[in-house]
């Protein structure tokens, strides 16, 4: 009996991984992960933070900055002193505010850094970077001055992040529509 050559097919990770790698399905991919990203932060931002308090706090700086500019503006010492005796106080509410968003990136900076070694690493054939996706009239490579060359799948993930970022944003009532 012979033995008759078994012919291989791939499996079927295999060929999900490869439609992974060519469009439109990394198009969507990296579109369906930039929102679920998003989400998280948005969600972790509004768990984590008290927008009311945080607009509130902004509205109180703004003030302050706009009375101490006035004062200079006009030489009024007296006001000038009597704001410059709050100004510890007003720092400290900033810092407040900025330690409150600081948490999130703080979360999600070691997870996004291993997210992008994973992604940037899949998304290279050759030596070159894989399109994942075309810019209208440009093609997958945006050659922007100052940050050179940037490969598809960094500018489509910015874009489709800072859209759904906007969007939850919005939604997760972290910041007003005005």
């Amino acid at each position: 009996m012979k033995r008759q050559a078994r012919q291989q097919t791939p499996s079927r990770s295999c060929k999900m991984f490869e439609a992974l790698q060519s469009i439109p399905t990394s198009t969507v991919f990296i579109f369906g992960l930039a929102a679920f990203i998003s989400f998280l932060t948005s969600l972790a931002n509004r768990l984590l933070s008290d927008p009311a308090k945080a607009k509130a706090t902004r509205k109180e700086v703004a003030e302050y900055q706009t009375e101490l500019r006035k004062a200079q503006k006009a030489g009024d010492k007296k006001t000038i002193d009597k704001l410059m005796k709050k100004q510890k106080q007003i720092m400290q509410m900033q810092t407040k505010t900025m330690w409150q968003s600081m948490k999130v990136t703080l979360i999600f900076f070691v997870p996004l850094l291993i997210i992008w070694q994973v992604l940037g690493g899949f998304y290279i054939a050759d030596g070159k970077p894989t399109p994942v996706a075309y810019f209208p009239g440009v093609g997958p490579i945006l050659s922007i001055p100052l940050f050179g060359n940037m490969p598809s799948l960094f500018w489509w993930y910015l874009f489709c992040s800072f859209f759904f970022g906007t969007i939850f944003t919005h939604v997760f009532g972290i910041v007003d529509i005005e």
